[in-house]
C-alpha cells in the first residue's frame, strides 16, 4: 500500500471542514495537522514497528511518536523495548523489526566480519556523548587518594585511569581478578573504556579469531552485562565498575552504590554515540519509507535540543514505555547537569547532545573510528588496507538518505539550510581525546599505529 502525503493546502481545508463540524478537540488535532506535511512522498509501507533499549539515547523516537512527528510523514510507528542488544540486532536482521535505535558498532561488526553478518545501513546518527564510567564505593576509595582535588578539594575532572592502577594492583594482590563491565562486545562503552584504561597504560584485553572474550593478556576482565542490570550487578559485587549510558549511572549514585568518575564526552569531546539502524535491503525496497523516517527523527533531534524543551523530554522518557526510570534520575543528565560523587553535581550542557554540532548526519569519520578500534582490539584480526576502511564506511553509513531528508525539511522550512553541514562526510582531524592522540579519519593505519597498547599494521 502507498500513501502520499497531503499538500498543506488540502490538510487546511479539512482543518476547517472538521472545526465547522464542532467538537473542541477534533479542531485541535486537525490545525495541528496542518502545519506538517507540504512535500509529496509516496509512502511505500506506512506501518512500521522499531525497537530501542531503555536508554536515555532513544529519545528520538520516543519524541517522533510522541510529538507526532512519525504521523506527519504518514507513518504509523510502534516503538517497542527490546531485551538486549544481540536481540536487537537478530530482529532487525530477520526482519521482525523495521529499524531499531542500535550500538554504532553493531552495524559496522555485521559488515566487517566480526559477529553476524548483515548488510546493515544507518543514515541517522541518534546522538552525541551520553556515557560514564561508574565504579564501586569501595573502588572509589581507593582511587580518591590518587585524583587530584581543587581548592574546594573536590575531584578534579577529567579523571584519569591512572588512579585506578593501584586499586587493581591491590585486587591483584589479594588473588582477586579486577572486572568490569561494558554493554557489548562492538559497544561504544566497550571501546571507551578500553581507550580510557590504555590511555593510563592498563591492558584490557585482546581479541583474537579463536577468542572472542576479549581477556587475552588483560589486567581488566571486561564483560558484557545489559544497560539496566549495570547497577544491581555493581551492587552485587559481580563486577566493581562499568560504562554505560544513561541513566545507568546516575542510577548508581541515587541509589549510593556507586561513583561515575568520567564521562565519554571527557575521553572523546562530542563522540557518535547510538545510530539508528536498518537493512539495506529495507532501504532499497522501501526508499520513500526510509527517508520519512529520517526526517522525523532529525525533526526529533532538533525538537530535543531545543532550549526548553528537555524538562518535557524528561517527563516523556519517562514512561514505562520508554525508558520508565525515575525523572530526577533522568533529568540529572538529560537538563544540562551530571551528578558524580553524592552530591557532586556539575555543569555538562553537552552531556546529551542530539542535533547540535551536526550531531544527526551519519558522518563517515565516526564509522571508521569504529573499524580501528575493532582493528586495534583485534575483533578484526587481520591488517587491512585503508582503503577497506573508506570503503566499508560508504557501505554502511548513509549520509546521501540523510541529505534527501534534509534537503526536504529546509524545503519545508522546518530546519534552516546552515544545519546542513558541507562536507566530504569527514569530520576534521581531532586531538579531543583524554591522552591528546590525534584521530584523522583519512588515516586509519597510522591512527591504529599510533597507540602503545593493542595491535599495529
Amino acid at each position: 500500500m502507498k500513501i502520499t502525503f497531503l499538500k498543506a493546502s488540502t490538510l487546511f481545508a479539512a482543518a476547517i471542514l472538521l472545526a465547522s463540524c464542532g467538537g473542541k478537540k477534533k479542531e485541535s488535532k486537525a490545525t495541528e495537522a496542518v502545519v506538517p506535511a507540504t512535500t509529496s512522498l509516496e509512502i511505500e509501507k506506512p506501518q512500521l514497528t522499531f525497537g530501542f533499549i531503555k536508554l536515555t539515547d532513544m529519545a528520538p523516537l520516543a519524541i517522533a511518536k510522541e510529538k507526532g512527528f512519525f504521523e506527519d510523514e504518514g507513518l504509523f510507528v510502534s516503538v517497542e523495548a527490546q531485551s538486549n542488544w544481540k536481540n536487537i540486532l537478530d530482529r532487525v536482521i530477520d526482519g521482525q523489526l523495521d529499524g531499531s535505535h542500535m550500538l554504532a558498532g553493531q552495524p559496522i561488526a555485521a559488515g566487517a566480519g566480526f559477529g553476524r553478518q548483515a548488510e546493515l545501513v544507518t543514515a541517522f546518527s541518534m546522538d552525541l556523548n551520553g556515557n560514564a564510567i561508574t565504579v564501586s564505593n569501595k573502588v572509589w576509595e581507593g582511587m580518591k587518594p590518587h585524583v587530584k582535588k581543587d581548592e574546594n578539594g573536590k575531584p578534579v575532572h577529567p579523571i584519569s585511569a591512572e588512579a585506578l592502577k593501584p586499586v587493581i594492583t591491590q585486587y591483584k594482590n589479594e588473588g582477586k581478578p579486577f572486572k568490569m563491565g561494558m554493554v557489548f562486545p562492538v559497544s561504544t562503552h566497550n571501546y571507551e573504556i578500553r581507550y580510557w584504561l590504555a590511555a593510563a597504560g592498563i591492558k584490557p584485553g585482546m581479541y583474537s579469531a579463536d577468542n572472542i572474550q576479549g581477556q587475552i593478556d588483560a589486567e581488566v576482565l571486561l564483560s558484557v552485562t545489559p544497560p539496566p542490570q549495570m547497577p544491581a550487578t555493581l551492587e552485587a559485587g559481580t563486577i566493581y565498575g562499568y560504562c554505560v549510558g544513561e541513566p545507568w549511572n546516575q542510577q548508581a549514585v541515587a541509589k549510593g552504590i556507586g561513583v561515575p568518575v568520567t564521562t565519554n564526552y571527557d575521553i572523546w569531546k562530542n563522540n557518535p554515540e547510538k545510530v539508528f539502524v536498518m537493512t539495506k535491503e529495507f532501504t532499497e525496497k522501501y526508499p520513500n519509507t526510509t527517508v520519512a523516517v529520517t526526517k522525523a527523527l532529525i525533526r526529533a533531534g532538533q525538537w530535543l535540543d531545543t532550549p526548553g524543551n528537555r524538562a518535557e523530554a524528561v517527563k516523556i522518557l519517562s514512561m514505562p514505555q520508554y525508558v520508565g526510570a525515575d525523572e530526577t534520575v533522568l533529568a540529572n543528565s538529560m537538563t544540562g547537569t551530571f551528578e558524580f560523587e553524592k552530591g557532586d553535581k556539575r555543569d555538562m550542557p553537552d552531556f546529551n547532545v542530539f542535533y547540535r554540532y551536526n550531531a544527526t548526519y551519519p558522518f563517515y569519520s565516526d564509522a571508521v573510528w569504529f573499524l580501528t578500534q575493532m582493528r586495534r582490539w583485534g575483533q578484526i584480526p587481520e591488517t587491512k588496507p585503508a582503503e577497506w576502511y573508506a570503503e566499508k564506511a560508504k557501505e554502511i553509513y548513509r549520509p546521501d538518505i540523510w541529505k534527501k531528508a534534509a534537503d526536504i525539511l529546509v524545503t519545508e522550512g522546518k530546519i534552516p539550510a546552515t544545519d546542513i553541514p558541507t562536507t566530504d562526510g569527514y569530520k576534521p582531524a581531532t586531538t579531543d581525546f583524554i591522552d591528546g592522540n590525534k584521530y584523522d579519519g583519512k588515516d586509519p593505519i597510522g591512527y591504529i599505529n599510533s597507540f602503545k597498547i593493542g595491535n599495529k599494521d
